[in-house]
């Protein structure tokens, strides 16, 4: 390496030139790495100088052939000298075991019994987590190893799927180091915003993770002109830590929307748009993807490259639905603004407390007769089914019916047919319909806050699309499923929602969203203290029979992959449909050392996480599959 270094600094000098040629977005931010590396580059002891580099200017082809990832304890794993130059070159920001919040409940060096009394109180609310370096919103994807003990007693209070060290990144050249050092060690990445996620895909045993959590800059564009994509209007650029109550609020000082999700505290412009993202806008609009005009990305060979219609637009078409942590590492995104509008938004509820559950299930029975006329009038209804195994009492919750566009008076006579027939079957309740003069106040004061880190529970989703609800007999054969999953005690959440397909939008989207109308998610639970095997055995079997009812009559259609279950078979079919060989091969061309893996994600089929209870958690090495 030493007598490279010559050439090694010629060749860093030269990329400032040819980096240029890549642009970053309006040229608003740009990387700072080379002067970086050029400023530090001869203090650097020789062994640890090729750590950082991006792969162009490496003297060797990094990568290995060993089975799993490095992990402590290993030959090569990276020394405390080399993690320590990592933490000075990104400014002191690596994090270095940060301790779960969960600690402070448990004897050792960080309990505080005060403390663990208050955040118990607040364990489930997503905004007690959302900063945290390392939580995850799904502890089962962690594998349960720190949980205050009045929500989960673990025992002891261990690392779990926790990362080892974190990477708070604020500026892309902290991204690039950290994907640099990941490849060139052989160290496992992880890339984490804010930790919403049904599958975990945040976490990984003793990674190294990159937290964009705190890319906030939100610029507003006048007029952004792609002829490409055939847009031309006013558009917003966001850093991807940026979550839904930021950028919503700051749409509506310039009396615009955007489409996120109904949760306030998702981080819209990380995993949720890359992903595809449904929204309260996207029968209206589309998904989330779909708005996306420009990526600032950062790649698995360490380069920041923009991602648009003409600038490596295989990735760009990649990244518009493709999933997060697969195909580099976003910094910020541009996006369709759209005009602000007045909304109309319901809540009610009713149970069969009353009215007995054949009266509650034919209610349920009638309304699935209006989801396609609801969707094609551009509504968005987000509704749950919660059965209660101990009192046999059915309960229905509507929160809420949201009209984006629509007056109080168009609502009304959305709703009216089936209120009609509700009230012909004596099932009593209060619509609440309320008009809004803005999409942002009704989004405000009609979502509920998400209730998350639940300890017993995970969720498998499916995309019923308009073929199931064109004939009488097929209308019927939902409904059924849809009761028999309420009665086999399984909590449903649904969205009646089709997400158009704006102006023919070719991106990586899952096609089986432009033909929805019903976007349904059941979850099983099990006994809090079950052990692995049983556990293990109820997730299968939900899978081979709740799960595979929903498949059996959705032939051909697929789930969501932000909101999956880590067991869903054939994933790549579910969540990507015809579009997944493509999204394969474009895998292998921007990373194929696989730097990037995350479960359920495209090419992962090819490694697994071998956790220490045979459970499909985050806590264990990640390793090819044999």
């Amino acid at each position: 390496m030493g007598r490279r270094s010559s050439t090694v600094i010629f060749w860093l000098t030269t990329a400032l030139v040819i980096s240029s040629n890549a642009s970053p977005i309006l040229g608003s931010s740009k990387s700072d790495l080379l002067d970086l590396l050029n400023s530090n580059l001869k203090s650097l002891p020789s062994g640890l100088k090729s750590l950082f580099l991006p792969e162009a200017l490496l003297p060797f082809s990094p990568g290995s052939s060993s089975r799993c990832k490095v992990y402590p304890g290993d030959k090569n794993w990276p020394s405390d000298e080399a993690w320590n130059k990592l933490n000075e070159l990104t400014g002191d920001r690596l994090l270095s075991k940060p301790e779960p919040q969960g600690s402070i409940c448990y004897p050792g060096a960080h309990f505080d019994a005060a403390k663990c009394a208050n955040i118990t109180a607040v364990w489930s609310r997503s905004y007690t987590h959302m900063d945290d370096p390392i939580e995850m919103f799904t502890p089962v994807a962690q594998g349960m190893t720190c949980m205050p003990p009045n929500v989960f007693d673990s025992g002891n209070c261990t690392r779990g799927g926790f990362p080892l060290y974190v990477l708070n990144a604020t500026k892309p050249e902290h991204v690039q180091l950290g994907v640099n050092f990941a490849r060139n060690t052989g160290v496992r990445l992880v890339v984490k915003n804010t930790g919403h996620d049904f599958l975990g895909k945040s976490g990984g045993q003793d990674a190294l993770s990159i937290w964009t959590h705190w890319f906030k800059d939100i610029d507003y564009i006048e007029n952004y002109v792609d002829k490409r994509l055939g847009y031309s209007g006013p558009a917003f650029k966001a850093g991807v830590g940026v979550q839904a109550f930021e950028i919503y609020k700051a749409a509506r000082e310039k009396l615009k929307v955007v489409v996120g999700g109904e949760g306030e505290t998702v981080g819209i412009f990380g995993g949720y748009i890359q992903g595809g993202g449904h929204s309260p806008l996207s029968s209206l609009y589309g998904t989330g993807a779909d708005q996306v005009l420009a990526y600032e990305v950062v790649t698995a060979d360490g380069e920041f490259v923009t991602a648009s219609s003409t600038s490596n637009p295989d990735l760009f078409w990649a990244m518009r639905g493709g999933g997060g942590s697969t195909f580099g590492v976003a910094t910020s995104v541009v996006v369709k603004a759209h005009p602000e509008m007045p909304t109309t938004a319901s809540r009610f509820t009713f149970t069969s407390a009353n009215i007995g559950n054949e009266t509650f299930w034919a209610g349920i029975r009638s309304y699935v007769d209006y989801f396609v006329p609801n969707a094609d009038a551009g509504t968005y209804a987000y509704f749950t089914l919660i059965p209660n195994v101990y009192t046999g009492i059915f309960t229905f919750n509507m929160s809420p019916f949201f009209a984006p566009g629509k007056s109080l008076n168009e609502t009304k006579a959305l709703l009216q047919p089936w209120f009609t027939r509700l009230n012909d079957l004596g099932i009593h309740f209060d619509p609440n319909i309320t008009h809004f003069d803005s999409f942002y106040d009704a989004w405000r004061s009609s979502f509920p806050l998400e209730v998350v880190e639940k300890v017993n529970a995970t969720t498998g989703s499916r995309m019923f699309p308009r073929a199931n609800f064109q004939t009488e007999k097929k209308r019927e054969e939902l409904y059924q499923n849809l009761r028999q999953s309420s009665e086999s005690n399984r909590v449903q959440v649904h969205f009646n929602i089709k997400a158009v397909d704006p102006a023919n939008a070719d991106n990586a989207v899952n096609s089986a969203w432009r033909s929805n109308i019903l976007f349904a998610q059941q979850a099983v639970r099990w006994p809090v203290n079950a052990t692995a095997a049983e556990i293990l055995r109820i997730r299968k079997e939900f899978q081979t029979g709740d799960m595979q009812r929903w498949r059996d009559i959705s032939p051909g259609s697929g789930g969501y992959l932000a909101e999956a279950d880590r067991l869903e078979p054939n994933f790549g079919q579910a969540f990507w449909g015809n579009k997944y060989p493509r999204l394969l091969l474009l895998k292998k061309k921007w990373d194929p050392k696989n730097v990037f893996y995350a479960v359920t994600s495209v090419g992962s089929e090819g490694w697994r996480v071998e956790s220490v209870d045979g459970l499909p958690n985050e806590n264990g090495k990640l390793c090819r599959v044999a």
